[in-house]
């Protein structure tokens, strides 16, 4: 059986099983195996009779909800391709991506979206509503055996080839590509990422069913996974519908673990610490310690004492920490981008292991996992069995296995540079080491070369520099070509302390990665102004642009040394 298969058994198999919960305020909404069947069915025959047909592109756009799961479910199951969007995203954007993939039909959460396309693009596809076709399409009352047959996958999704989704790339360096994901992508990954929930679930102390938080839109190639994983596994997702009340609805969803990105993590240990700072007393004092004797013991610098200091740590004050997880919570998960080392020693240390996985959209999401019993922070695990991983020239990553997308939508010089020579060139910087488990350094494209000729990744700069600056909502490193580097900082912060860990970061770095100059930006990056992606990461040549007078001043007198305020002494 292929995944979508496995995943129609299992809800048939347990209809009474709530498989789907929505956190709406304090209440949790539960949406059943079999009120998901039935949505499934009824969304399956309506798009039918919109004239959606096997191989046709359906849009899907609106924020997460079990409505979401079921419209992208019968869009497979009629063998369609489902192409969701994030409805987050600038409509402009959206446009530009429905014009490249032309959908049939677009389905989406609110009428507000058929205003927005119908006044704006002429060559719209037909738009149709979750109530449009979920209310006018009531629940015929079918039998198991019709409510199967009428849902059961067309033939053509049996093919390995078959293509299910069409996922674009966030766009960091230009346009955002339509990344196919077939079949066979579908059912390799599912089939190792089930296989390790299982052994993560397995070594937990817990009983009974295990939650699975989920905050982080479907429409990303890793969120997706995780949707998917948890319906083949049966595993109830509790979905996050307020990003703005986060801290709690993990109190209300109290689940055993959840998928995450470096970015909120880095937040939630700053603001930890912050807090933490404020409350000041014994509290802070307690704190500081542990965390000294922690992060000493983990560099091998133990020191008569810290014993003590852990001990009373664990027993008055981590355990504190950790339940504003929940009192379920067993471990976490983190991808889409390296997670700084002092992170995840941070909530190692408060006794939340985080697991990384490292991957791309092109590569279904993952090609490795932190094993569970074992793991170095700093680094994201082995290649995922079936997955073979070297390392190119300038020590790119080079991926192959069933996991590989075929290529890109209706771009077919793009998937000849992306594919070459059966490998896939992810345009990742990594290392691995004696154990097998990789480490990823930076970006290709990201590498900045000095006019001395050093080649210099940013993002392990940007790290320490946000570790050792809590403040700092966002770092980007700049320099390529120039003699030295500079930093653009942005965060409520003063001149002064900025500086300080400006001095701090360049005792830890070899003279060619030093910071020499930074910037203080007025305002943090964000999506609305383009300069962050969809998920966060930093669009670096529309940043460069917006502060290219910024940064040449910082050129200026290169020959002049940096004072106090990050700067040059100019007059």
């Amino acid at each position: 059986m292929n995944f979508l298969q496995i995943i129609f058994q299992k809800l048939a198999q347990q209809r009474d099983k709530p498989i789907l919960y929505e956190i709406h305020g304090s209440e949790l909404v539960a949406t059943t195996c079999g009120q998901l069947l039935a949505d499934i069915c009824r969304v399956h025959h309506a798009l039918g009779q919109a004239g959606l047909r096997p191989g046709d592109r359906c849009a899907l756009l609106g924020p997460n909800s079990s409505r979401w799961v079921a419209f992208d479910l019968a869009i497979m199951a009629g063998g369609g391709i489902a192409v969701p969007l994030y409805s987050r995203q600038d409509p402009d954007e959206l446009v530009q991506m429905m014009k490249d993939c032309a959908p049939r039909l677009l389905c989406c959460s609110e009428e507000r979206w058929r205003q927005t396309f119908d006044s704006g693009w002429k060559e719209a596809p037909r738009i149709l509503t979750y109530d449009q076709i979920l209310e006018t399409n009531p629940s015929s009352g079918l039998e198991d055996s019709e409510l199967a047959k009428a849902i059961a996958p067309l033939p053509e999704v049996s093919r390995d080839d078959h293509p299910v989704t069409i996922i674009y790339t966030s766009g960091t360096s230009g346009e955002p590509k339509g990344v196919v994901l077939n079949v066979k992508n579908l059912n390799f990954m599912l089939e190792r990422t089930t296989s390790r929930l299982e052994e993560l679930m397995a070594k937990s102390e817990s009983s009974g069913e295990h939650r699975v938080f989920h905050y982080l839109p479907f429409c990303f190639a890793a969120s997706w996974m995780t949707l998917l994983s948890c319906l083949v596994r049966n595993n109830s997702l509790m979905i996050s519908m307020d990003l703005n009340r986060l801290a709690d609805e993990i109190l209300i969803a109290a689940p055993h673990y959840f998928v995450n990105v470096p970015a909120v993590l880095e937040r939630v240990r700053n603001g930890v610490s912050a807090q933490i700072n404020k409350k000041g007393g014994i509290a802070k004092y307690l704190f500081e310690r542990g965390q000294e004797a922690w992060f000493r013991d983990c560099m091998g610098r133990k020191r008569r004492g810290d014993d003590w200091w852990l001990v009373l740590a664990r027993c008055l004050l981590f355990p504190k920490i950790k339940y504003r997880f929940g009192p379920n919570l067993r471990a976490l998960i983190c991808g889409s981008a390296p997670l700084a080392e002092e992170t995840q020693q941070f909530f190692k240390m408060i006794g939340i292991p985080v697991l990384q996985v490292y991957g791309l959209t092109e590569t279904t999401a993952i090609c490795t996992m932190d094993k569970v019993d074992s793991f170095t922070p700093g680094r994201v695990g082995p290649a995922i069995p079936g997955i073979e991983m070297l390392l190119g020239i300038n020590d790119e990553i080079l991926v192959r296995g069933p996991n590989v997308f075929p290529g890109y939508w209706n771009r077919p010089r793009a998937s000849a540079e992306m594919l070459r020579e059966g490998w896939l060139h992810t345009g990742d910087q990594g290392e691995i080491d004696a154990a097998g488990n990789w480490r990823i350094i930076g970006r290709l494209k990201n590498l900045i070369i000095t006019s001395g000729g050093h080649n210099i990744s940013p993002e392990p700069i940007e790290q320490k520099l946000q570790v050792l600056l809590p403040e700092a909502e966002h770092v980007m490193v700049v320099g390529n070509g120039r003699k030295f580097i500079s930093a653009l900082i942005t965060g409520q912060m003063n001149q002064k302390s900025a500086a300080m860990a400006v001095e701090k970061l360049n005792l830890q770095l070899p003279h060619y990665k030093q910071v020499r100059r930074f910037y203080l930006c007025p305002e943090p990056f964000s999506e609305m102004k383009g300069f962050l992606t969809v998920n966060r990461k930093l669009r670096r040549s529309a940043i460069e642009e917006h502060y290219r007078e910024e940064i040449e001043a910082l050129y200026l007198v290169a020959s002049q040394p940096i004072d106090a305020t990050g700067n040059t002494n100019r007059e």
